[in-house]
């Protein structure tokens, strides 16, 4: 695996080994994300996905954890878990 300087922490450390998803995003996350702060983002995905009762084949679904990956690894925190949405999705 190439090394690659995280754009979410910043440090040079070996990256994905191939991208996560096959789209732009994915492409985006293979080349600047690395593999502590990907591991770091399934964590917070499983916990959003479980929570919130998500359907990971619904489309709405989608967009929310598509979302929630670009604001974690690229632009800061993902929303926080907010237990008074439990079993909802409503933004």
């Amino acid at each position: 695996m190439a090394e690659v300087t995280c754009a979410r922490c910043g440090q040079t450390k070996p990256g994905l080994a191939f991208a996560p998803y096959n789209n732009d995003l994915g492409k985006r996350i293979h080349a600047s994300i690395c593999q502590d702060c990907w591991a770091q983002w399934l964590k917070q995905q499983t916990m959003l996905i479980n929570h919130y009762g998500l359907n990971v084949r619904d489309p709405e679904a989608k967009t929310m954890l598509y979302e929630q990956t670009e604001k974690f690894l690229f632009g800061g925190e993902a929303d926080q878990v907010d237990t008074s949405k439990q079993g909802t999705i409503q933004w």
